[in-house]
């Protein structure tokens, strides 16, 4: 799981670095807010941690930009600028949490993994089959994650997943998705292909496989 840090403070940085990544996460982390920018446009984060006065662009400039853009991130402050003006503007600007300087890691630590499991809760993987070596279905739920992530279903999307993971490592010729996953529903054959397409973008070419003349299949590599 990939965390963004942006801190100008050389020893701050190394430090919350490196105590992060003993925690098993990734870190990015950069000393100036253009940088950090172009990161958080090139890369997908789940959390980012922001000091708010930093070179070029603030941490309050960024998140202005993360959430005009929409993006579906948390985000943590950590300053030394805890007037109630400024911590004011971090939280109307859509912080999720703030933490003063100086702070002990061990505190870092468990906001960083608050803010996790709040906005990423954890699947139940005893419910899981794993797909394509990164993906996790929840096959009481009916939920695909991706890094403790959820990936967005529609309904039919769902249902077509669900049915190639109970049918797993079978191909299922387009007459019996028609009939399983659309109930016999005068569906064009085009419009199952769609579907196929469209949970491949959403996650890798390979996690349906085809092959013309059998159909579609998902090759289940183990329970999670």
């Amino acid at each position: 799981m990939k965390i963004l840090l942006l801190e100008d403070d050389y020893n701050y940085r190394e430090s919350i670095k490196e105590y992060l990544e003993t925690l098993g996460f990734e870190v990015d982390a950069f000393d100036n807010g253009a940088d950090a920018l172009d990161a958080i446009y090139d890369k997908t984060y789940y959390l980012l941690i922001l000091d708010v006065k930093v070179p070029e662009v603030s941490g309050h400039e960024i998140i202005r930009y993360v959430k005009d853009s929409d993006m579906k991130v948390p985000i943590m402050i950590i300053t030394s600028l805890v007037d109630i003006d400024n911590v004011a503007i971090g939280y109307e600007l859509g912080c999720n949490e703030y933490l003063k300087k100086p702070f002990e890691l061990v505190e870092l630590k468990y906001r960083v993994l608050e803010l996790i499991n709040k906005f990423y809760p954890t699947k139940d993987k005893k419910n899981c089959v794993c797909i394509d070596d990164e993906y996790y279905f929840d096959i009481v739920e009916g939920k695909l994650y991706k890094d403790e992530k959820e990936i967005t279903l529609s309904a039919k999307e769902r249902e077509l997943i669900m049915y190639l993971v109970r049918n797993k490592n079978a191909y299922a010729s387009i007459e019996m998705l028609r009939e399983e996953v659309w109930e016999g529903k005068a569906i064009h054959h085009a419009d199952i292909r769609m579907h196929v397409r469209k949970v491949r973008q959403k996650t890798t070419p390979t996690f349906i496989e085809s092959f013309r003349g059998l159909g579609y299949k998902i090759n289940v590599k183990s329970d999670a």
